[in-house]
C-alpha cells in the first residue's frame, strides 16, 4: 500500500543520478536528431480538449486526461482542457496556426512529458516523456526512410542492441480487412482488436472480434492468419485479391529497400501482424520492440490527413516516437550510476608540470577545445565549472601571510602555479575528465578554481 510521501501512482520522483541518466539519453537523442537536420519546437502541457479529442479512437480518448472547468463553471463537472496525450496532435496544431511560417519541408523534433489515464504496471506510466521526430510537408517515401533511419541510429546511439524494428501498412491491414469482408462499419474497431495480439491470446482476441458483431469463422481466420508461423506469405498471397492491399505491399516494400544500406536487414523486417491502433495513420507504420522490456520502444507512421482533421490545411506529415522510459531500462547498469562504462580515463591537470607550470586560467582554452574535439567524434559531453574551496581558502591565507610578512618562498601562487606535490585527491588548477567507453560515448567534466 502506498505511504502518504510516494508520488501518486504511474508517476516518479527522480534523484539525481537517474536524473543525470535521463539527461545524457536526451542528449544522445537531441544529437542524432539534430544529425538529421530536425528542429527544435515546444508546445504547451496542456491542450484545448477539442484539439486532442476524435483525433486518437475511442479507445484511446479515454486515455486523455481531462481538466474539469474553473471558477464559475466548477459546477458543471465539464471539461475545456486536457492534458497532452502525445507530440503529434499539437504539433499538428502548429502546423495549422502557423503555416506559412515554417519551412517546407519542416523537419521538428519535440521532448517533454505526456500524460496518460492508464492503470500504471511494468514499463508502463502515466506521466512519461516522449522524443518524437516529424517531417511535414512531403509525400515522399524517402521522408518516411529518413524517420526509421532516425529511430535505428536513435535507438543505437542509446547503447541497445538487441532491437527489431517492425514494418506494416495501414494499407495492407486496409486489405486484410476487404479480403476477409469485414464490413466498413466495423473496420476501426476491428482494428483495434488486432492490435492487442501482442498482449492477449488469440482466444481472447477472437472473442473480442465477435462481440464486435464479426462473424465467428471470420474471426478466427483472420486471427489464423495473422498469428501464423507463415503469417508474411499467407497475407503476401491473400492480398493479390485487393487494390488497396497491393499498394501497401508496395508501401513496405519501397520503404525496406531505401533503408536497406543504412538499417541491418537484421533488424528491420515486414510484421503484417502489427496494427498501430492510432486511427490517424494512413500509410506505413512501425513499431520498435527489444528484447528485455514488454511492448515497444518507439513507434511511428505516416499521417497524411490530421492536420486537416483540426482545422489546417491538408499537409501530408510522417514522424516516429521514441519510447525513451522503456529505452532507459535497457541501458547497461554501468550507465545508472549517471556514468558510462569507462575503460580508461584521460586526465589533464594545469599547474603541474605536465601543462608546463602555467596558470589554471591560461590551460582552460586548450582543455575546452580538447572537449570539443571529443563531442565531434559522437560523443555526449558535460561540463561543470566548480569551484575548489580548498584552493580558494589556501589563496586567503597566503593574502594574509603576506600582509603579516610570514610568506615563504614557493608558498601561494607559486605553490599553486607549480601544482601541489603529493597530493592524490581533490583539483589542482584545472582539470578535465574524458571517458569513452565501449560504444564510442564520451562523458566530460571540467573542474577549474575561479
Amino acid at each position: 500500500m502506498p505511504s502518504q510521501f510516494d508520488p501518486p501512482s504511474g508517476t516518479r520522483d527522480f534523484l539525481a543520478a537517474e536524473y543525470d541518466k535521463r539527461e545524457w539519453a536526451f542528449g544522445v537523442l537531441r544529437s542524432v536528431f539534430a544529425s538529421y537536420g530536425f528542429e527544435p519546437l515546444q508546445t504547451p502541457a496542456f491542450e484545448r480538449i477539442d484539439v486532442l479529442l476524435g483525433k486518437y479512437g475511442d479507445e484511446a480518448d479515454k486515455l486523455v486526461f481531462k481538466i474539469l472547468r474553473r471558477g464559475e463553471h466548477e459546477a458543471s463537472g465539464e471539461a475545456d482542457l486536457a492534458l497532452r496525450y502525445d507530440m503529434t496532435v499539437p504539433l499538428a496544431r502548429v502546423a495549422a496556426a502557423y503555416g506559412s511560417k515554417l519551412p517546407t519541408p519542416y523537419k521538428r523534433y519535440a521532448m517533454g512529458s505526456v500524460w496518460r489515464a492508464d492503470r500504471p504496471g511494468k514499463g508502463r506510466f502515466r506521466e512519461f516523456v516522449q522524443c518524437d521526430v516529424d517531417t511535414l510537408g512531403t509525400t515522399s517515401p524517402l521522408a518516411d526512410a529518413e524517420i526509421l533511419c532516425v529511430q535505428h541510429d536513435a535507438t543505437s546511439g542509446l547503447g541497445i542492441t538487441d532491437f527489431t524494428l517492425l514494418v506494416n501498412s495501414r494499407h495492407v491491414l486496409f486489405g486484410l480487412l476487404e479480403v476477409f469482408d469485414v464490413p466498413e462499419q466495423l473496420g476501426e474497431g476491428v482494428l483495434i482488436s488486432l492490435d492487442k495480439l501482442d498482449k492477449l491470446t488469440p482466444v481472447s482476441v477472437i472473442n473480442e472480434l465477435i462481440g464486435r458483431g464479426l462473424p465467428d469463422q471470420t474471426a478466427m481466420e483472420l486471427v489464423d492468419t495473422m498469428t501464423a508461423p507463415d503469417a508474411t506469405d499467407r497475407i503476401r498471397a491473400a492480398l493479390k485479391k485487393s487494390d488497396v492491399g497491393i499498394a501497401g505491399l508496395d508501401e513496405v516494400d519501397q520503404v525496406l529497400k531505401l533503408v536497406s544500406a543504412q538499417i541491418p536487414a537484421e533488424r528491420i523486417a515486414f510484421t503484417p501482424r502489427m496494427v498501430r491502433g492510432l486511427s490517424y495513420y494512413t500509410g506505413p507504420i512501425w513499431e520498435c520492440e527489444a528484447t528485455g522490456v514488454p511492448g515497444s520502444i518507439g513507434s511511428g507512421g505516416r499521417y497524411d490527413h490530421l492536420i486537416a482533421r483540426i482545422g489546417g490545411p491538408n499537409v501530408p506529415a510522417t514522424g516516429t516516437s521514441i519510447g525513451i522510459e522503456r529505452a532507459l531500462m535497457l541501458i547497461p547498469d554501468a550507465s545508472r550510476s549517471g556514468r558510462i562504462d569507462v575503460p580508461g580515463r584521460a586526465r589533464v591537470r594545469a599547474g603541474d608540470r605536465r601543462a608546463g607550470g602555467r596558470p589554471a586560467r591560461q590551460c582552460l582554452p586548450r582543455h575546452v577545445g580538447q572537449a570539443q574535439q571529443a563531442t565531434q567524434v559522437g560523443v555526449g559531453q558535460r561540463r561543470a565549472l566548480v569551484p575548489d574551496l580548498r584552493q580558494r581558502r589556501a589563496r586567503g591565507r597566503n593574502r594574509r601571510g603576506a600582509r603579516h610578512g610570514d610568506r615563504r618562498p614557493g608558498d601561494g601562487a607559486d605553490r599553486r602555479h607549480r601544482g601541489a606535490p603529493g597530493r592524490s585527491s581533490g583539483t589542482s588548477g584545472c582539470q578535465i575528465t574524458l571517458a569513452r567507453s565501449s560504444t564510442t560515448r564520451t562523458r566530460g567534466s571540467l573542474a577549474c578554481p575561479e
